[in-house]
Formats: structure tokens, sequence, C-alpha cells
């Protein structure tokens, strides 16, 4: 047993002890509320966001090219009612009346302008019926150049009735003519052939080789078929090789509603670019 005296001292040192740790020892704070927001003592910046990177312009389109024909050669048309110098009055104000129309000519290389006031025409500047002149760009209207046929759509009240259309070359009986549309030949002349359609539109072919013809009155063609070479009849006497191509139907002419010859021109023009831009398919 321990003497008393060393009991007190060690009671005192004891106290001493737990006074001195009682000052000592860190008080805990209590934790945050559940709702406080928690502060971290060094809070991070949120980085700015980087720009959106500016879209690529797109490259534009290289320009089309001209048109070009079957021989590689730009194609370039004059506006309706633009006829040769001195040969008349033509209609400007026209529009396509055959626009599902099939060129009338197979082949992708033709020249519509006069065979009278071109070269070698009788009305024409001089020279051969084969000047290179005849066989170039651009295409030039001549329904209603001065001749002395009934065309009520034209200016004069006379005119052409049709379009004058060199084939590729200016060769006799070698390049194809075809059926504009589906239809019956309805009659084959000394020099001519009539095509009419299931809409009652007709379409005549003038100065095909007879010799050549693959067709007869009655027949029934399709669209794009061969009908004849192009030539110079002429019911006996010849002319410069060329195909007059026409378009008759029913029309208002301003003096009631006439079955005649209407322009052909833009309905030439449209089918001639089908020609040279579709596939042989979707122009027949």
């Amino acid at each position: 047993m321990m003497p008393r005296p060393v009991e007190l001292v060690l009671a005192v040192l004891v106290a001493i002890l737990g006074g001195a740790l009682l000052v000592l020892w860190p008080i805990q704070a209590p934790p945050p509320a559940p709702d406080a927001p928690v502060m971290d003592e060094d809070p991070l910046m949120e980085p700015e966001p980087e720009p959106e990177p500016e879209p690529e312009p797109e490259p534009e389109p290289e320009p089309e090219g001209p048109l070009l024909d079957d021989g590689l050669d730009p194609v370039a048309f004059l506006p309706p009612g633009d006829l040769a110098p001195d040969s008349g009055v033509g209609q400007a104000l026209q529009i396509n009346y055959a626009p599902q129309m099939r060129f009338p000519l197979e082949a992708g290389q033709a020249y519509a302008n006069s065979q009278v006031y071109g070269h070698g025409g009788y009305l024409g500047p001089g020279g051969g019926q084969c000047d290179a002149e005849n066989y170039s760009y651009a295409w030039r209207d001549n329904f209603c150049e001065t001749r002395g046929y009934a065309t009520p759509l034209c200016p004069a009240g006379t005119g052409h009735q049709g379009q004058d259309i060199r084939p590729a070359s200016c060769e006799d009986a070698r390049h194809w003519a075809v059926a504009a549309g589906d239809g019956v030949i309805t009659s084959v002349g000394s020099y001519s052939v009539r095509l009419m359609s299931p809409e009652g539109v007709r379409y005549t072919y003038l100065h095909l080789d007879r010799d050549s013809l693959l067709i007869a009155p009655g027949d029934e063609v399709v669209r794009g078929q061969r009908l004849g070479l192009v030539s110079n009849e002429f019911g006996g006497n010849a002319t410069t090789i060329h195909l007059h191509f026409e378009i008759r139907m029913a029309v208002e002419t301003g003096q009631g509603l006439q079955n005649t010859h209407v322009p052909p021109y833009l309905a030439l023009v449209e089918s001639y670019q089908r020609l040279l831009t579709e596939p042989e398919s979707e122009h027949g």
C-alpha cells in the first residue's frame, strides 16, 4: 500500500496534467449544415470555353463549259424572230409549241439557218451551199422570212411556214431524219413526208431522198425512228441539201382558232439541247 503523502502528490500531478490537456486539445468544429455550400479553401476557376472554329466556306461550283455538239463545237442560238438581214420581219414573241418533241435529225450536229438567204441560195450573199458559214453557229430563225405562203402567226401574214436545218455536213443522202414523236405517217409526196401525232400535231419533212425512205402512208412510227435521208429533192428540181421542218396544229391566231403552221424554232432549240445533254433513252 502506497504511503499517504505519495498518494496526495500523485493526485495533484494527475489534476495538473488533466487541466493542461483540456487547455491544449483542439476543439473540433461542428460539421456544416446539410444545405450549406461547402467552399474549398482554394477554388479553381472554370476555364473559358474555346471559340468554335469558323466553318470553312463551301467551294464554289466550277462554271459549266459551253454546250458542245457531236463535233465538239460550242453551240449558240440567236433569239427567235431574229431573221437574216433584209429577209423579212420575224415573230419575236414565240413559245415552244411542241415541248416534248424529239429533234428531227438523228445526229447532234446541225445548223438551222436560211437556205434561200444563205450562201448558195438564190437571194444569198453568193458562194456555194457548202460554204463554211452555212455550217457554223449561231442558229437563226427563218419561219417568217419573206415568202408567199400564208402564215397567220407572222407579222406580214405570209412567210416560210417552217425552219431550214442543214445536217452535219454538206453531203447528199447521208444524214438521217427521224420521227419527232410517236404517230402515223399520213402522206408521202414527191419530196414530203407528213407525220401526225396522237395529239393532232402534224410534223412535215421536206427534201428527203425518196430512195432512202423507210416508211409509207399508214405506217405507225415511234419517236426517234428513222424516216429517210436528208437530200435536195424538190419535186424534180434541186434545192440545197437541208431539211425543211414544219409544225402544224390548232391554235388561236388572233383571228379565231385555226389549224395552221406555228413557229418551230424554240421547239427545235430545246429538243436539240436535250439531244446533246440527255441519254438517248430519254430523248428517243
